[in-house]
């Protein structure tokens, strides 16, 4: 009996001891990575970076500081991935608000932690079709379940079709707060204090060390943002309008400089693209300006427009988001070309190829000899005039029209007005 005891004690402390929350202390230091800001193709490059370069360094643990709306889903899954195959020990910390796609990456660590103001939740996909939402909604199972975490409350923050009796109704979307997060098993502890964290996960003989995104990852995070991307796409084809419309190099050709290469150097820090989409694009240009010079449409301006389009394309990771930011590009690029054009705005190279040279009659230049010295003058008709026919006038064989009906031949006329090139006679 006293054995059976021992083994009952032993079995208790063994269970508890693994049912501890806490991490054993590595000796390591804890590194803070965040991920802020929308979760785009830029956000999983800096993650994967940063990640590779902590295996190196053996930390005890990495806390995952989240602030986001959400973001791409595709990338999103791909984050996940990361943290779920990390060989280091994950937490993350919400220390403002976890959406959208948000929530997949939190629950991918192995510990979650909220701040008290925090808030987790409203991961409905866009769209919302039925296919995406099913797909979405079993990613966020699967995740959920594998990290023990409440799969039905994960869920119903995806689908407001999930009811969940005394947290939500029919119809709404599960948004928690930190509390809440703990109380329904999402989040494992609720505090602002790194060192609680620490303490809590038996990592308190650790340092923290933080690990900024730097310069460069903000910027392409912002920049490959589609309505970022769409604007300098715009702003790149619309100075260069201005810069063709107008003479000299000026606000223009800078506006669309910087645009483009904004446009073109963002999403190549964000991983989207590589040089050859730049390279393509302003191949492209060059064919267009080589088409402008020499007369007529052909091969270089036909190369020129499909090396432009593929270019740009190529820059952006998505098909869709590329053809839609080209395609509003476009769109406004016309609607200003339009209205420069309206107001007097003219360009020098299409000024070579557009005939705009004005001769009028008050400067002496007549399309055709002028008739009006016959007004008035007698002659005689040499054939029938029905209405049109020949006449004679000072010995000149002139032809004439009838301005009064039909006109026999050898019958005497008078000349009664002429219009350009044409005179009309009436009998006498």
């Amino acid at each position: 009996m006293k054995k059976s005891r021992v083994v009952i004690i032993l079995i208790s402390l063994i269970v508890l001891i693994l049912s501890n929350v806490g991490y054993a202390d590595a000796g390591g230091d804890v590194y803070v990575v965040p991920i802020k800001g929308e979760i785009n193709k830029a956000t999983y490059n800096f993650l994967n970076n940063t990640m590779s370069k902590l295996i190196k360094e053996n930390p005890a643990a990495i806390i995952f500081e989240i602030d986001t709306y959400g973001g791409l889903i595709n990338e999103a899954e791909k984050i996940k991935s990361l943290i779920m195959s990390s060989s280091i020990p994950t937490i993350s910390y919400v220390n403002s608000k976890a959406e959208s796609a948000g929530v997949l990456i939190t629950i991918a660590s192995e510990k979650v932690v909220m701040a008290n103001s925090a808030t987790i939740g409203s991961a409905e996909t866009i769209p919302n079709t039925e296919k995406v939402l099913s797909m979405w909604r079993g990613l966020l199972r699967d995740t959920a379940q594998y990290r023990n975490r409440n799969p039905e409350v994960i869920e119903a923050m995806a689908d407001k079709d999930i009811e969940i009796e005394g947290l939500v109704t029919k119809g709404k979307l599960v948004n928690l707060t930190s509390s809440e997060a703990v109380q329904y098993g999402i989040a494992d502890l609720a505090t602002d204090s790194y060192r609680d964290i620490l303490d809590y996960f038996n990592l308190d003989n650790a340092n923290i060390q933080r690990i900024d995104e730097g310069l460069q990852v903000k910027l392409a995070k912002y920049i490959s943002n589609p309505y970022i991307s769409s604007l300098l796409l715009t702003l790149g084809f619309v100075g260069l309008v201005i810069e063709i419309l107008t003479p000299g190099f000026g606000i223009g050709g800078t506006i669309s400089i910087i645009g483009f290469g904004l446009y073109f150097g963002g999403n190549i820090l964000a991983g989207n693209s590589h040089w050859t989409s730049l390279v393509l694009f302003v191949t492209g240009l060059i064919l267009l300006v080589i088409e402008a010079i020499m007369p007529g449409f052909g091969l270089p301006g036909i190369s020129g427009i499909i090396l432009v389009i593929v270019g740009t394309v190529l820059a952006m990771d998505s098909l869709g988001v590329a053809l839609f930011s080209l395609s509003i590009a476009i769109i406004i690029t016309t609607i200003v070309t339009i209205i420069l054009i309206k107001m007097g705005f003219k360009s020098k190279m299409l000024n070579k190829i557009v005939l705009d040279t004005e001769h009028k009659d008050e400067k002496g230049y007549l399309s055709v000899d002028s008739m009006n010295e016959y007004i008035d003058k007698e002659g005689i008709s040499i054939t029938e005039l029905r209405p049109a026919g020949f006449i004679e006038i000072e010995g000149m064989k002139l032809d004439a029209l009838s301005d009064g009906g039909f006109i026999p031949k050898n019958t005497t006329i008078k000349v009664v007005r002429v219009e350009g090139s044409k005179i009309f006679v009436r009998r006498l």
